[in-house]
């Protein structure tokens, strides 16, 4: 597995490891499964995975799932997926719900020890109460409730006595902090909704800021990694941490968020676009989930070299989204074979060629890789060129197929074309070429020489394929530029993001399977699609063009 560079991190670990506070690293990665993992997952993924294996230790996936309004096994077995994919292996599988017994004893702790109290406030008065950055907060009426009062409540609370939203349990801090995380957050609030996991046992659940460190501590991880918008909570943390006389005292550090130019990075967003149909679902390859990514086509290693590649530190800006694409072109120009297929078709008819003749050509399928070998291409009489290499009326310095030019077909011959055939609106419809049966390719023909080299598909022998071409699903800003503009991130989904075109490609390519990789001469990397894909019907997704003005 590919190492992570030298960070700051990583310098704290070493130095924990060097001092003796700490044994062994254990990390945790703790989605919570109310969604499908994203490149910004990946990226925590990959470093809580990636340190641990540095040194040797272990690394949790842990669900943190506490919500059971918004959680589904759905995403459970979607995460797993994700993370065996991008290539790593958990040491152990938890649920936050297995410890849901625990957490309310250690909330009853709170009680008893007069650090937390059962409040009747509703959300929005809380929220009033709370104060603002530069106003300090006030007390609840409730607050000074007894020991017994609350535990009484607290109870009830348990046996499912009260609404939702009737009453909640509070930490007992400061309502004056400077920091609003400390002013007695809720920590338990009533939800009367059946769990993925315990079912119908529960009716509160533990908020995430008080379960969260309390699931660190439970499971000894030494080094709790997050994203930098916690920061301000890593207070409240140590809080739940030392309050509770949890054992085990993990350390919260947070490194910055991973932000992709054209791209949306939150889940509730990426929901927002499935339930509003903007996408095919969570996989759809214009998202930048895991799952969308590896159905386009992305490899696990074009992710962990990008990842990689984007360091850790403490810093959020936004990363081009070109730099990813350029990991993929790295990690499949030498793994993806060549081949020829035509998006846009134009039929071509060679009138000197013999007719009822197929000839088979030799090319190489990697030139690259000459272990990779060689492929076999029928040749006819007939064959498909891409629209798009022929004009009528070229302009100056068009080196393709015009009337009276002639260009090399690649591994083939030269062709000259002779005729052009319209239908009755006036479109090109076919061209009637000749072919020069000297010129082919491999035999070392040096009598004239020709400016352009168009691919092209055999038509009788040829395989019928859909083509997925698709463009940045967010025009040019980030989700935040969008809402700073007085708008939404909606504003921006570009309606012009997915181009579906019908064409062919070669005859060998008649058993591809889901999730083979090819490039196609001139046109980029694509992918079999595994959704839409089936024994009657090849899809391919273009990944990523062939070329990028992108430099590392």
């Amino acid at each position: 597995m590919d190492n992570l560079t030298s960070n700051f991190i990583k310098d704290i670990m070493i130095k924990d490891l060097e001092t003796g506070k700490h044994s062994k690293v254990i990390t945790r990665f703790p989605p919570e499964p109310n969604g499908y993992l994203h490149i910004g997952h990946a990226k925590s993924i990959i470093i809580n995975f990636g340190l641990a294996d540095d040194f040797n230790g272990k690394t949790n996936l842990r669900f943190d799932d506490t919500n059971p309004l918004k959680e589904d096994i759905e995403y459970v077995n979607s995460i797993k997926e994700d993370v065996k994919w991008l290539g790593f292996e958990w040491d152990n599988l938890y649920f936050a719900s297995d410890y849901f017994e625990e957490m309310y004893k250690r909330a009853v702790l709170l009680i008893n020890k007069g650090l937390a109290y059962v409040d009747d406030l509703s959300a929005d008065e809380i929220r009033e109460y709370r104060g603002t950055l530069t106003e300090p907060g006030k007390d609840s009426p409730y607050r000074e409730r007894s020991v017994e009062e609350n535990l009484d409540l607290f109870t009830r609370m348990r046996n499912g006595e009260f609404a939702n939203g009737e009453k909640v349990l509070r930490a007992k801090i400061d309502m004056k902090s400077p920091n609003i995380n400390l002013r007695d957050p809720v920590i338990y609030r009533i939800s009367h909704a059946t769990h993925h996991n315990t079912g119908d046992k529960w009716c509160i659940y533990p908020m995430y800021a008080f379960a969260h460190p309390l699931e660190d501590a439970i499971e000894d991880v030494t080094h709790s990694i997050c994203t930098i918008e916690f920061e301000d909570q890593r207070p409240l943390y140590n809080w739940v941490v030392e309050k509770c006389e949890m054992d085990s005292q993990p350390q919260q550090i947070e490194f910055g968020r991973l932000n992709v130019t054209n791209t949306v990075m939150s889940k509730r967003k990426l929901k927002q676009l499935v339930d509003e149909r903007f996408v095919d679902g969570w996989d759809d390859p214009r998202m930048p989930t895991v799952s969308g990514m590896r159905r386009k086509g992305f490899t696990p290693k074009s992710i962990r070299d990008f990842v990689i590649a984007t360091g850790v530190s403490k810093g959020s800006g936004a990363v081009d989204s070109q730099m990813l694409e350029y990991y993929v072109r790295e990690d499949l120009k030498l793994k993806a074979p060549r081949t020829m297929g035509i998006l846009k078709p134009l039929k071509v008819v060679i009138t000197n060629y013999p007719e009822g003749q197929i000839e088979l050509l030799d090319a190489e399928i990697n030139p690259e890789v000459p272990e990779m070998g060689m492929r076999k291409i029928p040749f006819s009489r007939e064959i498909f060129i891409e629209q798009d290499d022929f004009m009528e009326n070229p302009p100056s310095k068009y080196f393709r197929l015009f009337p009276g030019n002639e260009v090399r077909l690649k591994h083939a011959y030269f062709i000259k074309c002779e005729e052009v055939i319209k239908d009755e609106s006036g479109n090109v419809v076919e061209l009637r070429c000749t072919y020069d049966p000297e010129t082919k390719s491999g035999t070392g023909f040096t009598g004239r020489k020709v400016k352009g080299t168009i691919h092209w598909v055999e038509s009788t022998n040829s395989v019928p394929a859909e083509f997925r071409l698709y463009e940045p699903l967010i025009l040019d800003k980030t989700e935040e530029d969008a809402e700073d503009e007085g708008k939404t991130f909606l504003d921006h989904v570009n309606p012009n993001s997915l181009e579906v075109l019908q064409g062919f490609v070669e005859p060998n390519m008649r058993d591809s399977r889901p999730q083979d990789k090819f490039q196609f001469f001139r046109h980029g990397y694509f992918n079999v699609d595994p959704k839409h894909t089936t024994v009657h019907k090849l899809v391919f997704n273009r990944i990523v063009s062939l070329k990028s003005s992108f430099k590392i």
